[in-house]
């Protein structure tokens, strides 16, 4: 057995090409397996073949399983979500610290994932898997209100809907089934739920032998814009302790110890509603987007960091597990959100922006002739601000300044495509 740790990634695309280097600078070396022949487009500007000992695209577990077994890896971590069944099954088959294949369907079909925990007693949403359109008007009629459709398994705000009326669940089902979702899969069912009202936290963990860290707490801000209403606009890095956060850590541990996520990172969208804390739906892996960057600038350490820990260095990750973290400068994302469609030709007023005192960071996702659209979810942003400061009312201040900067006049379009 060689000196050097192994460690298996499965589907190491974004945000795990951070998650890489991290295990590379802890020492270990890594394995890098794709567990599609094909690298999912949403993937692709951020597939790395540099820097692997070797790459394994997965084609029966048998033949994976016995190739990785000649590297004694010491664990197997998910990439992201679309690798997380397969993570599963192979550290199970390798003997490593994981969740398990027990439960890997309701860590990733958001159906079963709310009813498993509502089963383990853990609060969850009212839903119906939706198989008829007769039978899904019906139930929207009978809940009233507000209805959430969308896919079984997918991620981000891929075809997800937000319905207020029983015609436009109907609607959403029949634009979300059979499609082909971010990761180049096709939609093998569809999930209504209640909308939760309240205001939605994220959670991200890292659990070793079933102790959970509690890594960062955000809280979101939303805007009703676009036809959508419930479209995420600002990420705000919170305290870890506070009467707010501790309901959220109550609430998060019992449901990853419903989901079995007993090992390894994971990411929870949880709703804090009248009537307590209601899960959104949980994600046995990294946080997407630039959450770990973010942590790192607030709090010194990310999920990252974490993750590596659990695997590499189980002691110390039990030993140091239950300390809270602690908020150095509080922390800011805000999301570009367009009221527009056409060619760009720029962007106005990015000095003002740089110009706010907690700025720390821009970026902007279009150039100069390329087409812009309504902003509708988080793949059709058109750029992000991060602002830090030691302040939390210089961060606040800044992201309404922001809201009022990002609109229809921040966008300078070229006249003959506008609103095309």
């Amino acid at each position: 057995m060689s000196a050097v740790p192994h460690v298996v990634l499965v589907d190491p695309y974004i945000p795990a090409v951070q998650l890489a280097e991290h295990f590379r600078q802890a020492g270990a070396a890594l394995i890098r397996v794709q567990s599609t022949r094909e690298v999912p487009q949403v993937y692709q500007a951020s597939y790395v073949q540099e820097g692997y000992a070797d790459t394994i695209v997965h084609e029966d577990l048998a033949t994976t399983v016995e190739r990785l077994a000649a590297y004694a890896p010491v664990a197997v971590v998910a990439g992201g979500e679309l690798g997380v069944p397969l993570a599963d099954a192979l550290s199970s088959a390798l003997g490593l610290a994981g969740n398990g294949v027990e439960l890997s369907e309701a860590r990733r079909d958001k159906y079963v994932m709310i009813e498993t925990i509502k089963q383990a007693g853990v609060p969850g949403a009212r839903q119906l898997r939706v198989t008829d359109e007769d039978e899904l008007a019906a139930w929207h009629r009978s809940l009233g209100g507000r209805v959430v459709v969308k896919p079984l398994r997918s991620s981000g705000n891929d075809h997800v809907f937000f319905c207020d009326t029983p015609e436009e669940s109907v609607a959403a089902y029949l634009k979300t089934a059979g499609t082909v979702n971010v990761f180049s899969e096709r939609n093998a069912g569809v999930v209504a739920q209640e909308y939760l009202y309240g205001t939605e936290y994220m959670v991200n963990t890292v659990s070793r032998d079933g102790h959970h860290r509690i890594c960062e707490i955000w809280r979101t801000t939303r805007l009703a814009v676009n036809g959508v209403s419930d479209l995420v606009d600002g990420i705000y890095l919170m305290a870890r302790r506070g009467e707010v956060q501790d309901q959220l850590a109550e609430y998060t541990e019992r449901v990853l110890d419903a989901l079995g996520i007993q090992h390894g990172p994971a990411h929870l969208e949880v709703k804090l509603t009248n009537d307590g804390p209601r899960l959104v739906e949980v994600g046995a892996r990294l946080s997407g987007g630039r959450l770990p960057v973010h942590a790192k600038l607030a709090i010194g350490e990310t999920q990252l960091d974490w993750t590596v820990r659990a695997y590499l260095d189980p002691e110390g990750f039990h030993r140091l597990a239950d300390e809270d973290y602690r908020r150095a400068r509080h922390v800011g994302h805000i999301a570009l959100v367009s009221p527009v469609e056409g060619v760009l030709r720029g962007y106005r007023d990015l000095d003002a922006i740089r110009g706010l005192d907690s700025f720390h960071d821009l970026q902007t996702y279009l150039r100069p002739g390329d087409r812009i659209t309504r902003t509708v979810d988080d793949m059709s942003y058109t750029g992000s601000v991060l602002l830090v400061h030691e302040t939390e009312e210089a961060v606040l201040r800044d992201a309404n300044t922001m809201r009022f900067l990002d609109g229809a006049g921040f966008y300078d379009l070229d006249p003959e495509s506008a609103g095309a």
